[in-house]
């Protein structure tokens, strides 16, 4: 696993800045003003810094952007960044700040100077997102992201400060490593492994094995994986902050470690991508880990159910029928519309275990979401308006895409199997939405639910503000933040 960079907070000074052998980071508003030990650096520089803020590079640069001044005169530093934020900086201009510094990082380390701003935490928390580097498989030796210092005048309130940032950052780098991993490394057993080693930080942890399973009566979960070698599993995790004896909030995720399609096989192209069919499960294992980390006042159960869709001679076909925990039976049209299968058979787990207040299953669940919302929106699919509605503001509070999608009777009466109860898959129209009518038959009427199609921000083609190329850990931040407001508010 990857090590998220740490930043170390530290008194504001200028020998800090002078000694450094990296990189200089330094806050500036947009007028391009300096401070008492700013300006003292720019004299050092003899003046580079001040021209520099005078020029219509400057200018141009938007919000939490950044100018290099390479190899200033004056300094041992390697570059000065001149990072533009203004005081009244809103979260996502000061973590934009800090992700344009995490980017630059290299193996010398940079020292920011950032004074009494008072965005501070945020700009540690959005630099530590960017600096995060999945370089597990390179055989050529890569060199580690230096030190990281943060000048500020008040380091004990900003560490205090920046600390559950910190937290949910590990959560975050968490599940990016699950997603970035391959799938001869990353197989279910190692997966709930993993999962199971979170019981150090205060976690408790469960690994149902496939004759629980089997006893639990899961075999729409079961079928999917009984062409795959790796045994099929479920992790339940759970993190009793709150009250004693009130019942949780339920996190549920599908954790198909790889996707073949099974029977009904995928094109070759692109199918090395289907590592991150586990996208789901990644995000409610980094919420877990988040939440434990910041020891969160809260009751939340996250559920994760994994398997592989491979085919062989016990694999699943087109025609099968199964029977879900829930008694309900199922007619497989396409084995590769799997992932509702495994979430049926947790989501019903869930309510009947756990009697949750509520419950949001994650899920890279259709393409049809990626035709719809690009890779902009997680797509959100809902039986109760205030749950989704405290969801799309938690979402919207953390900069990270979601856009509510339509569910209702017509679209329900697609799923109608001449043989079964239903069918697992309805053909290319209106795709996302009847795999959220699918799930929604196995969500009680008197439970809070979200379905979230995560299937184009997981692992977007290219990089975010926030994250490198790869997985992106989308919906971990959106996620806490919803537990913070609705369950420790």
């Amino acid at each position: 696993m990857t090590t998220p960079v740490t930043v170390q907070f530290e008194k504001t000074g200028f020998e800090a800045l002078t000694d450094a052998e990296g990189r200089v980071a330094l806050i500036v508003g947009p007028d391009g003003k300096l401070g008492a030990v700013a300006k003292r650096l720019d004299r050092a520089t003899r003046g580079a810094i001040g021209r520099a803020l005078q020029g219509k590079a400057w200018d141009k640069l938007k919000a939490g952007d950044a100018l290099d001044l390479s190899y200033p005169a004056g300094l041992k530093a390697e570059a000065v960044q001149l990072v533009k934020l203004a005081r009244r900086a809103d979260t996502a201009e000061a973590r934009k700040a800090g992700a344009s510094v995490g980017k630059a990082l290299g193996e010398a380390g940079v020292v920011v100077l950032a004074a009494a701003h008072p965005r501070a935490a945020e700009i540690a928390f959005g630099l530590t997102l960017r600096a995060y580097d999945f370089a597990l498989y390179h055989t050529a030796e890569k060199p580690a992201k230096g030190a990281v210092t943060m000048l500020v005048d008040d380091p004990d309130a900003t560490s205090a400060k920046a600390a559950p940032l910190m937290a949910l950052a590990d959560g975050v780098c968490f599940t990016r490593d699950l997603v970035n991993e391959p799938a001869n490394v990353l197989t279910t057993t190692d997966f709930a492994e993993r999962l199971a080693a979170m019981r150090e930080i205060g976690l408790e942890v469960e690994v149902l094995d496939e004759p629980a399973l089997e006893k639990l009566g899961m075999r729409a979960l079961l079928g999917v994986g009984q062409g795959s070698e790796s045994p099929s599993k479920v992790v339940v995790m759970q993190w009793n902050g709150g009250r004693k004896g009130d019942a949780p909030f339920a996190l549920v995720g599908k954790g198909v470690v790889f996707d073949t399609g099974g029977i009904s096989i995928k094109p070759a192209a692109g199918m090395e991508e289907m590592t991150m069919d586990m996208g789901g499960a990644g995000v409610v294992s980094g919420v877990m880990r988040t939440l434990a980390l910041r020891k969160a006042k809260a009751n939340v159960v996250g559920l994760v159910g994994l398997v592989e869709n491979m085919p062989d001679g016990r694999a699943q076909r087109p025609g099968d029928i199964v029977r879900s925990m829930k008694g309900d039976t199922i007619e497989v049209i396409n084995t590769d519309a799997e992932g509702r299968l495994v979430l049926a058979d947790v989501l019903w787990y869930a309510q009947e275990r756990f009697k949750p207040t509520g419950m949001i299953n994650l899920a890279t669940l259709t393409g049809a979401i990626i035709v719809g919302l690009g890779h902009e929106n997680a797509g959100v699919f809902s039986n109760d308006d205030a749950l989704c509605n405290a969801f799309l503001k938690a979402a919207a509070a953390e900069d990270e895409g979601a856009w509510r999608m339509p569910m209702g009777p017509a679209y329900d009466a697609l799923l109608k199997s001449r043989l079964a109860d239903m069918k697992n898959s309805c053909g290319r129209p209106a795709g996302s939405i009847t795999a959220a009518q699918f799930l929604r038959r196995f969500v009680k009427d008197d439970v809070p639910w979200c379905h979230l199609d995560i299937a184009g921000v997981a692992l977007p083609p290219k990089e975010t503000t926030l994250a490198p190329k790869g997985a992106t850990g989308w919906g971990v931040m959106a996620l806490d933040r919803l537990v913070r407001d609705m369950l420790e508010g």
